[in-house]
């Protein structure tokens, strides 16, 4: 049997070496290697070519720097940068313990080590044996290492590792072994949120990078491999070994002699910290705002934009924005924080309506946090009565109505829901001019009117402003703000550029210009445009009836000494049970020059988290502030046209002193036409209404 299974086994070998040898599979395999290697080198080879490597100097020299609308410094962004210096300006002895204990061959290699690359391969094979799907053990060379921080991620597998060595070979193909070294020492981390060799020097000794002893040079290199580690302040015994470790290196490769190591082990290592980080992050929501939207309307990531050493020109005014910070660190302008430390949050934008361009922002009140929630771009919340000028009283113009038309005001119901709306003291006149139910803000006025022109039709109209309202919101509380997602203040702000410009609808943003560190300009994705809505006229007419609410309505103590402004307040409901309250809180107010939106309230309403009608520190005292400080940062360009309650009251007493002469005749004609006209549209829109 044992002969037999021998003979089988020696004719499919036979048969196999026949096959083998008859379709030339050893060529083939050749071949396929080859190929496959080949297509692999043609990638790798143009990720390296096309990874900006002639820009990596330049990147690491520099933050990211963020200019105002007038292209002065504002600040600067970085997270992964320290201050950069010549290496002239570092301490041999940091040269020295670090490519005693990094990369002894630095200056005989070109990119990688072909030692290092045998020892990762066997690695990887030991860790794929093991289950484990990474690299472990490094084999990079200090220009991989500078690859790594400054290219790709810090994710261990092969095909990172294979761009790595690619990208260090253009590296090394770009720059002299100096400038690597020096870019290098720069954007090491040495642990505490410290990068780069000066500032470490500063952290952990309080000396210059050029004054660095062997002892502390030593420290420093030796905390590379694992900063958390080999801390000395957290761990300083730790430290000592690892740097005394390090001086042995030195000797092993002819840095120090034996005696010179040892009596550098006996240094006592001590740590003092003369590292101040001085803090150009000085608009936090801002540029948090800024980043945003460079990765979403330029392409970029966040490390890129953080550490590429970019120019960003944007839409800021730094005496607005600071105006406004200004008001926010001021706990007295906003309500008692509650006992168990819950604080009414806010937030505020201000929009140059012309150009839609963000000139202030803040997101919050508290502690701010790197790219966290931003209240004035991310929040939803329900405008209250602040969307009345665009779904009711822009569209009842654009239908016939006149801004002293007279409008019903009585406790209606209406539909088969008996949706009734009340005004906010239930009190009722049973009919008022429209200047004046927008000034006071009445609601049955409102919702009257938009029953008159459609429902349809103030739809539309938000649509257009550019506010997000979705198909449920396509009923009769649309007149008061009750939208099924809600805006946010930027939305709202965009939206009232409208009025404030003369009718033309603007995109918001921050950034106008993005330039590279090589000087190249960036493109952005999408262009910025300026449509227009509704005629000049309607938007004056609308500013004309707005500016009745900070003279003698709603806003009257909002509104800023000194300053004629328009715009609306609005209020919603807590929505809690048997609960008059509020939930939100909006301001808008604008002049031909800014928009300004503040929203306040609680992140979640409760019966103990809610806005009251009378309390102290409320927001019309917070917007009066703001806005003071803010106009006063503008060049102070006025309305052309008037209050309308002032030109209503004006028209009617030059109607009663000439009611006899002619032009008073023609001013009845007119007006007799107009009221005509009137019921005709109002007559087709209620035969539209049907349909």
């Amino acid at each position: 049997m044992k002969e037999g299974v021998k003979q089988v086994g020696h004719r499919v070998w036979q048969l196999v070496r026949h096959q083998w040898h008859r379709f030339q599979l050893t060529r083939w395999l050749i071949i396929i290697v080859l190929s496959l290697f080949l297509v692999m080198s043609a990638y790798l080879t143009f990720v390296a070519k096309t990874s900006n490597v002639k820009d990596l100097k330049a990147r690491l020299e520099q933050p990211t720097l963020v200019y105002d609308h007038n292209g002065k410094s504002a600040g600067s962004l970085y997270s992964q940068k320290g201050t950069y210096v010549s290496l002239n300006k570092i301490s041999s002895n940091v040269s020295n313990a670090v490519l005693s204990t990094e990369d002894r061959n630095f200056y005989h290699e070109h990119g990688f080590s072909v030692k290092g690359l045998a020892r990762a391969a066997y690695l990887l094979v030991k860790n794929k044996v093991l289950g484990r799907d990474y690299i472990s053990g490094g084999g990079s060379t200090l220009t991989q290492q500078l690859v790594k921080n400054a290219f790709l991620t810090q994710q261990q597998t092969f095909s990172r590792k294979a761009e790595e060595i690619f990208i260090s070979i253009e590296v090394e193909n770009q720059y002299s072994k100096k400038d690597i070294l020096t870019m290098y020492l720069n954007n090491a981390y040495f642990g505490h949120g410290v990068w780069g060799v000066q500032d470490a020097a500063k952290r952990y000794f309080n000396v210059n990078a050029s004054q660095l002893t062997v002892p502390q040079a030593a420290t420093l290199a030796g905390m590379l491999t694992s900063p958390g580690i080999y801390d000395p302040v957290d761990h300083p015994k730790l430290a000592k070994e690892r740097r005394n470790l390090v001086l042995d290196l030195m000797v092993e490769n002819n840095k120090l002699t034996q005696a010179q190591a040892n009596a550098y082990k006996k240094v006592p290592l001590t740590v003092e910290d003369g590292y101040s980080n001085s803090n150009t992050y000085k608009y936090p929501y801002y540029f948090d705002a800024v980043i945003s939207e460079a990765i979403k309307d330029y392409g970029l990531t966040e490390k890129e934009v953080m550490n590429n050493g970019y120019k960003i020109y944007t839409t800021l005014d730094q005496g607005q924005q600071e105006a406004m910070q200004d008001t926010y660190d001021n706990d007295n302008n906003f309500p008692s924080t509650k006992a168990d430390g819950t604080i009414v949050q806010s937030a505020s934008i201000a929009v140059n309506p012309k150009t839609g361009g963000v000139t202030a922002v803040v997101g919050g009140r508290g502690t701010h946090v790197f790219r966290g929630y931003n209240r004035a771009t991310q929040m939803r919340r329900q405008p209250g009565s602040t969307i009345k000028p665009i779904a009711v009283y822009t569209p009842a113009l654009l239908h016939g109505y006149f801004y002293d038309s007279t409008l019903q005001d009585k406790l209606q119901s209406y539909g088969t829901n008996k949706y009734t709306p009340k005004n906010y003291d239930n009190t009722y006149s049973g009919s008022v001019p429209m200047y004046k139910a927008l000034y006071e803000s009445l609601n049955a006025p409102a919702v009257w009117l938009l029953n008159k022109i459609g429902v349809d039709t103030g739809y539309k109209m938000a649509q257009k402003f550019g506010l997000p309202v979705v198909k449920s919101d396509k009923n009769l509380a649309l007149a008061l703000g009750g939208l099924t997602d809600g805006v946010s203040p930027q939305q709202m702000a965009r939206a009232y550029a409208v009025f404030a410009s003369g009718g033309e609808l603007p995109t918001t943003h921050y950034i106008t210009k993005t330039v590279d560190a090589s000087g190249k300009v960036v493109k952005r994705k999408n262009k910025l445009t300026t449509k227009r809505i509704i005629s000049k006229k309607v938007a004056n007419t609308m500013t004309s009836m707005m500016i009745g609410v900070f003279k003698h309505g709603t806003g009257k103590n909002a509104a800023p000494s000194g300053y004629t402004i328009a715009g609306k307040t609005g209020t919603t409901n807590s929505g809690l049970t048997n609960d008059d309250n509020d939930r939100d809180k909006w301001i808008i107010g604008y002049t031909p020059d800014v928009v300004v939106v503040t929203w306040e309230g609680y992140d979640t309403t409760t019966k103990t988290n809610q806005l009251y009608d009378v309390e102290n520190n409320d927001i019309y005292g917070l917007f009066k502030t703001e806005m003071s400080g803010i106009l006063s940062n503008t060049a102070g360009t006025k309305f052309t046209v008037q209050d309308a309650q002032t030109k209503a009251q004006e028209a009617a007493k030059s109607a009663s002193s000439s009611n006899s002469s002619g032009s008073n005749l023609w001013n009845r004609v007119s007006d007799f036409a107009n009221n005509v006209n009137q019921q005709v549209q109002n007559a087709w829109s209620n035969i539209r209404s049907l349909f």
